[in-house]
């Protein structure tokens, strides 16, 4: 890694909802593995990844695993930096006030801001 991206965050970019495919576990995984060893890490959910964040979220189907407890563990990894697509958001009808977990609305201006400002970027 070059001096000119090693203080820069992790960031992984969470795409799909949770119950389509392993998709969305594994970009939590990534993140979870880079935060153990130290790395700082940022989450962007955008389109259906944001139904991550859906309170009330239970498994899914043939006992899929919900992804609110693994959600629950990031600050445990210092994973706090959670951010949120605001067109995504309000496509489905939520606000960060009712996620429960802190996430920062970012609007689509700012997004190539928010993925220039990290190295590497990973796409789930």
């Amino acid at each position: 890694m070059s001096d000119d991206t090693a203080d820069m965050p992790l960031l992984v970019i969470l795409r799909h909802a949770p119950h389509d495919g392993s998709w969305l576990r594994e970009g939590l995984d990534v993140a979870l593995v880079a935060a153990a060893f130290g790395r700082a890490v940022t989450l962007l959910f955008m389109g259906d990844g944001v139904e991550a964040l859906r309170p009330g979220q239970t498994a899914g189907p043939l006992g899929q695993k919900g992804t609110h407890p693994t959600l629950d563990m990031l600050a445990m990894y210092d994973i706090e930096d959670l951010r949120v697509d605001a067109t995504s958001l309000a496509e489905r009808g939520l606000s960060t006030a009712e996620l429960p977990w802190p996430a920062r609305s970012v609007a689509a201006e700012e997004l190539p801001a928010v993925i220039a400002a990290a190295s590497p970027v990973f796409n789930f």
